[in-house]
């Protein structure tokens, strides 16, 4: 279903044709006076046109009507959608959520994309451009002649359960389990599926996701640029009664319009959606002593203004081996100044049982977390051998410096919360010895 360019290098330029309509794309933006096949151009900027060439983003598209051609926009009611960060109370308790349920067209009929997302935690505000929201979506069919796009934020889809069919006005992509697609700002897009389908969305208000600068590490490794993909145009010239949803200050909206919105016969530009597979990822990590910090493990950054601060980082933690020497191995316990949201997309975590795939946790801000019991010992006796840690896995973090408050569907509505989450820790025995022999300890 689609047809899909290596980005060579993210944030090129980039000049993709229908090949139907070859020539489709001008020499010039927005000239000769007239475009080639009567096409009308149109930039989509994903950045003030002021802003640095480094960070400047915009594409043209060249389509067979404006966008602008619509009804007026009118409200669209959606329960679950919500940037309402004060309905619940404040909760600094370890969370844990079982799999999120996916709705059976038994059960209460068709679902798609638009109408079964809910909104489980985030800050800040859509409105002066800062902060982020993660959703979830749960659905049982495709969207029809529906096109969503965010006016709010960037958005990162990491599909769980069920493959995402995903046509936009820069052509389609096909994203699986274990892919990644970024739909940026504004752009406008729809969702097909082939049954229950469910999944995890990061939006980011007022930042682009980028790849982490790699300091030391040098040239190569962890997301490398030649492995995002990023459609082909392939256009629809179809008069149809097309309903365009837009999300806009936390709130939906609904335009009507005669003809369907992926008409763009050709573009160029460096503001594209793009996908990528996780297991393209390069690891990094420790092979001598010591347990690394998960940053090593970022695929994709959002930052803030502050510098090396984000506004979000969307972390992987993918198969690997793990060799340290003297070295307990699982990741350390820990208090941040960041907020942490996991998920699972296959198989367990290697440092907890009892979360899903499907299902989530929230570390806020400062709040404890680390190995269960468990976890504890068994690791802190296992023979020091080389192996593989989190084979068939793959779970990820969408870690942020803001204070994440959860709303009220994910305090109460979807009433998968897990109130024993933290008997997890309960079982861990104190191993204090204060007539412990120094000499005991391995010579470095």
């Amino acid at each position: 279903m689609d047809n899909l360019q290596y980005m060579s290098g993210f944030g090129n330029e980039f000049v993709s044709e229908d090949p139907r309509c070859l020539g489709a794309v001008p020499k010039n933006q927005n000239s000769p006076q007239t475009c080639p096949y009567g096409l009308y151009a149109e930039q989509l900027s994903g950045s003030a046109f002021t802003c640095p060439r480094t960070s400047n983003k915009r594409s043209w598209l060249y389509r067979i009507l404006p966008s602008a051609k619509h009804e007026p926009f009118k409200p669209y009611h959606h329960s679950f959608l919500t940037h309402d960060w004060d309905s619940v109370p404040p909760n600094p308790n370890q969370m844990r959520w079982a799999p999120f349920h996916i709705p059976s067209v038994q059960e209460i009929g068709k679902v798609d994309f638009v109408e079964g997302l809910h909104t489980l935690c985030g800050a800040g505000d859509p409105k002066v451009r800062t902060g982020l929201a993660v959703h979830v979506y749960t659905c049982n069919s495709g969207m029809g002649d529906k096109a969503f796009y965010s006016s709010d934020g960037n958005l990162l889809l990491v599909p769980q359960q069920g493959t995402l069919y995903i046509t936009t006005e820069f052509g389609k992509m096909v994203v699986e389990p274990n892919e990644i697609c970024v739909i940026q700002l504004g752009m406008r897009f729809s969702v097909n599926v082939d049954g229950m389908s469910r999944g995890y969305i990061l939006e980011v208000f007022g930042a682009s996701f980028e790849l982490p600068d790699l300091g030391p590490i040098g040239a190569n490794g962890l997301a490398n640029p030649r492995d995002f993909l990023t459609p082909t145009a392939c256009y629809e010239d179809r008069s149809c009664d097309y309903t365009i949803v837009s999300k806009y200050q936390g709130k939906l909206f609904c335009a009507k319009q005669d003809h369907s919105p992926f008409d763009v016969v050709g573009w160029h530009g460096n503001y594209t959606p793009y996908k990528y597979n996780l297991d393209r990822f390069m690891v990094i990590n420790a092979v001598k002593f010591d347990h690394a910090d998960p940053s090593i493990f970022t695929v994709l950054t959002a930052q803030s203004t502050r510098p090396g601060v984000a506004i979000a980082d969307f972390v992987i933690f993918p198969p690997r081996w793990s060799v340290q020497e003297h070295t307990f191995r699982p990741p350390y316990y820990h208090r941040n100044c960041m907020s942490e949201f996991m998920g699972i997309i296959k198989g367990d975590y290697e440092a907890k049982k009892g979360s899903l795939p499907g299902g989530g946790t929230l570390h806020s801000m400062m709040t404890p977390h680390g190995p269960d019991a468990a976890c504890f010992e068994a690791a802190s006796r296992e023979e020091m051998v080389p192996k593989v840690v989190a084979a068939g896995t793959q779970a990820f973090m969408f870690e942020s410096s803001m204070s994440m408050a959860i709303t009220n569907w994910g305090n109460e509505t979807c009433r998968v919360v897990d109130d024993e989450y933290f008997q997890c820790w309960a079982p861990i025995q104190k191993h204090f010895d204060p007539q412990w022999d120094p000499s005991e300890q391995f010579e470095e």
